[in-house]
């Protein structure tokens, strides 16, 4: 019997030891640095820290001064902040030790099915939120679901989300985020106070990528960052992202506006210019052949249009005749692109139309 009683102890004891020695463990591999994107080093841990969105950060603040928090609808373009903004929010209000029972966050990767909304957002919207954070904080009293990129949302799943919006409005706020508000129902949006996230301003981005590179010991030049910002059009998340990307390519080096272009996929305007002489030129064969190289080199003909778009637009080389026609073909282009239509055969019939425009008047 006694050896009987004596079996388990002994088994219980390896797991203890096995847990001691992985705890060791981490936290010997904790005192190294582990290697973090520098979008996730350098994303704002509080509301102070967000860049350039004003409204949505003296909103904020006043509910952590302890006003009350209304359900919030955040949309702009991408790498502006949203996300960032409301976790910066969140871990404020509710503290380190809290915020993982407060914050319930789904994002366009989870599955968020009508299914999803009935049982796990409405079954945590239920919950009861109380007791004090660890610090003697005052803390609200209420969660906080996050449904990042909201847009991607079925309509039936935004139809079930009403209700429980309502229902559990004491215990519970929400926080919708998305790029396209137009594809939010009308019943969600009034539901909720609307912030639209602004692109960054250049002046602004250039500030937080001088940062960065300064806290990483990165070679830059001005002329090199302003390239990266102009490239990057208004993500801040893109921008950094190249800037670490060109600093592991360079390895010490400064870093130049062409180690840039060829990290971001950007076309050369060389490449561009001798295109648009192959057009002008009024040889299909020379035509192309230009193409067939700009598809082998692996440039992305989605790429070409905008800058093409931008090329023929600011050009003083074109009359507005010319200029309306090629820019309509562009939009076609870049629809047919879109819907996965063959990219040399788009380049192709966009390039036709640019030289049948630029050789009529000739």
């Amino acid at each position: 019997m006694q050896a009987f009683l004596k079996g388990p102890a002994s088994i219980s004891t390896k797991p203890v030891a096995a847990k001691e020695k992985s705890a060791a463990g981490s936290s010997g591999e904790g005192k190294r640095t582990k290697p973090i994107p520098w979008v996730e080093k350098y994303r704002p841990k509080n509301v102070d820290e967000v860049a350039f969105q004003d409204e949505v950060v003296a909103v904020l603040k006043k509910s952590l001064e302890g006003a009350d928090l209304p359900n919030l609808l955040f949309y702009g373009p991408p790498g502006t902040g949203k996300t960032s903004t409301i976790l910066a929010a969140a871990r404020e209000l509710f503290g380190p030790d809290l915020f993982r029972q407060r914050v319930l966050e789904l994002n366009a990767s989870d599955e968020r099915g009508i299914q999803v909304i009935r049982e796990k957002v409405k079954a945590f919207a239920q919950l009861t939120a109380s007791g004090s954070r660890s610090d003697g904080k005052m803390c609200p009293p209420f969660k906080i679901v996050i449904l990042d990129e909201a847009d991607s949302m079925t309509s039936a799943a935004q139809a079930a989300l009403r209700r429980t919006m309502e229902k559990e409005s004491k215990t519970t706020r929400f926080c919708l985020i998305c790029n396209y508000i137009s594809r939010i129902i009308e019943p969600l949006t009034s539901r909720c106070s609307k912030f639209r996230f602004k692109p960054l301003s250049d002046s602004i981005q250039q500030q937080r990528l001088l940062d960065v590179s300064e806290k990483e010991h990165v070679k830059i030049s001005n002329e090199a960052v302003s390239y990266l910002v102009k490239v990057s059009e208004g993500d801040l998340r893109k921008a950094i992202t190249f800037l670490q990307s060109a600093t592991r390519l360079m390895g010490g080096k400064e870093i130049t506006e062409k180690i840039i272009t060829e990290i971001a996929g950007v076309i050369p305007k060389e490449t561009i210019d001798e295109l648009l002489l192959g057009c002008q030129s009024g040889s299909f064969e020379k035509l192309e052949t230009l193409s067939k190289n700009l598809i082998n080199e692996g440039f992305a003909v989605a790429q070409l249009v905008n800058q093409l778009h931008d090329t023929i637009v600011e050009s003083e080389d074109y009359s507005d005749k010319q200029k309306s026609a090629i820019v309509e073909k562009l939009a076609e282009v870049d629809k047919c692109l879109a819907d996965g239509a063959d990219e040399f055969l788009q380049l192709m019939s966009l390039c036709a139309l640019v030289m049948q425009q630029l050789t009529q008047n000739t």
